[in-house]
C-alpha cells in the first residue's frame, strides 16, 4: 500500500479551525486569573449572577450579534463596514421615537414601538447596501463605505446634532436587566445564535450560503437565487447591527449619533477572521465569530485591567489577532514544522 496513513485523532484536533481560537481565549482569561485571583469568580448576589465573565459576556453581546451578521455576508463574498454606522442609526431612532411617546404617557407602547422603528430603520439600511451590491453590481466595500460615511450624518440629522438621553426604564431593561439572574442581553445573542444554527444546519440555507461563496456562478446555474439571498443577508447584517444599537443604547441610556459604534466595523472583522470564516467567501463559522468576539472583549478587559494604557489597545489587539491568524494558517504551521525538523535531518 502506497497511501499515506489516515491522520490521528490528536492531529485533526489539532487542524480544527476552533481550537487556536478557544486556546487563545482560554489563555487570556487564566491570565487574568493568576494575576487577578478573583477574576474568575462568579458570585450569586440578590438573585442574579456577578463576576468579570459576565462582564465580559455582556459587554461582548453588541459586537457578537454585528459578528454573527458580519460573518453571513462575509460568507458571500460580501463586507459590510457600515454596521458602526447603522447601529448609530438604529440607537438614535429609537431614542427619538421613546423621546417623541414618552411625553404623553408611559406604558409598554414607546418601548414596543422603539424596537420596531430601530429595527426596521437597520433592516432598511441593509436592504440599501443590499441593493448595491446585488442591482447596481458596487464592489462590496464600496457600496457600504458610502452608508459609513453618510449613516452618522443620517443619525445626527434625527438628533439635531444632540445626544438623546433615555428616561424610560423598560427601554433600559434591554441593556441593564437580568433574567433567570443572567443579563438580558446574553438571552438575546442565544437566540439569534440557536435560530441562525438552525437556519444554517437543518435547511438548505448553509448549503447555499457555502455554494455562493465558493462559486456565485456556478450556485446560480445550479438554480441557487444568488442574488436574492446575498440580498437577505444584507439586510440581516445591518438587522444584527440594529439589534446591537438598541442594547448599546439600552446600557447607556444614551444616543451618541457620534461615537455609538465607532470602529465597530473593524473589530466584527477581526471577530470573524479569527473564528475561522474565510474572507474570500464559502467556510464560514458561527461559533467561530461569536469566540472571535469574546476574545476581542476579553483583550480589551485585560488592557484596562492591568493599567495598558488605552492609546496601546488597538496594538495588542492587532498582534494577537496577527497571532491567532498565524496559527490558523496551515502554510505557516508547515513552515514551522520544516524549519524544527530541518535541523535534526541535518544531524542525523
Amino acid at each position: 500500500m502506497t497511501g499515506e496513513p489516515p491522520p490521528s485523532l490528536a492531529r485533526r484536533a489539532f487542524a480544527h479551525p476552533l481550537l487556536w481560537p478557544l486556546l487563545a481565549l482560554a489563555l487570556l482569561l487564566l491570565g487574568n486569573g493568576l494575576f487577578n485571583p478573583g477574576f474568575l469568580s462568579l458570585e450569586w448576589r440578590d438573585g442574579r449572577l456577578y463576576g468579570n465573565l459576565v462582564d465580559i459576556a455582556n459587554r461582548a453581546a453588541p459586537l457578537i450579534l454585528v459578528s454573527l451578521g458580519m460573518t453571513l455576508v462575509i460568507a458571500v463574498r460580501g463586507l459590510d463596514i457600515s454596521v458602526g454606522a447603522v447601529l448609530a442609526i438604529a440607537a438614535t431612532v429609537a431614542a427619538w421615537t421613546i423621546t417623541r411617546m414618552t411625553t404623553g404617557g408611559g406604558g409598554l407602547a414607546p418601548l414596543f414601538a422603539a424596537i420596531g422603528a430601530a429595527l426596521a430603520a437597520a433592516a432598511l439600511c441593509g436592504l440599501w447596501n443590499g441593493l448595491l451590491v446585488v442591482k447596481v453590481g458596487m464592489q462590496p466595500i464600496i457600496a457600504t463605505l458610502i452608508l459609513m460615511v453618510a449613516g452618522r450624518g443620517v443619525a445626527q440629522l434625527i438628533s439635531d446634532g444632540q445626544i438623546l438621553t433615555i428616561y424610560y426604564e423598560p427601554y433600559r431593561f434591554l441593556g441593564t436587566g437580568f433574567l433567570l439572574g443572567l443579563p438580558f442581553s446574553l438571552f438575546v445573542v442565544v437566540a439569534v445564535f440557536a435560530t441562525l444554527k438552525l437556519l444554517l444546519d437543518r435547511t438548505a440555507l448553509g448549503l447555499f450560503v457555502r455554494a455562493i461563496g465558493y462559486n456565485p456562478v456556478a450556485a446560480h446555474v445550479a438554480g441557487v437565487r444568488a442574488r436574492a439571498i446575498t440580498l437577505s443577508l444584507y439586510v440581516f447584517s445591518g438587522f444584527c447591527a440594529g439589534l446591537a444599537g438598541l442594547l448599546v443604547s439600552a446600557n447607556v441610556a444614551s444616543a451618541d449619533a457620534n461615537n455609538a459604534g465607532q470602529l465597530l466595523e473593524l473589530d466584527a472583522i477581526l471577530a470573524v477572521a479569527i473564528g475561522g470564516t474565510a474572507l474570500a467567501g464559502g467556510r464560514f463559522s458561527l461559533a467561530g465569530s461569536l469566540v472571535g468576539a469574546l476574545i476581542i472583549q476579553t483583550l480589551t478587559t485585560t488592557i484596562y485591567a492591568i493599567g495598558v494604557p488605552p492609546q496601546v489597545n488597538l496594538v495588542v489587539k492587532a498582534l494577537l489577532v496577527l497571532a491567532v491568524l498565524l496559527l490558523q494558517s496551515p502554510q505557516f504551521r508547515g513552515q514551522v514544522r520544516a524549519l524544527v525538523r530541518r535541523p535534526q535531518r541535518g544531524t542525523a
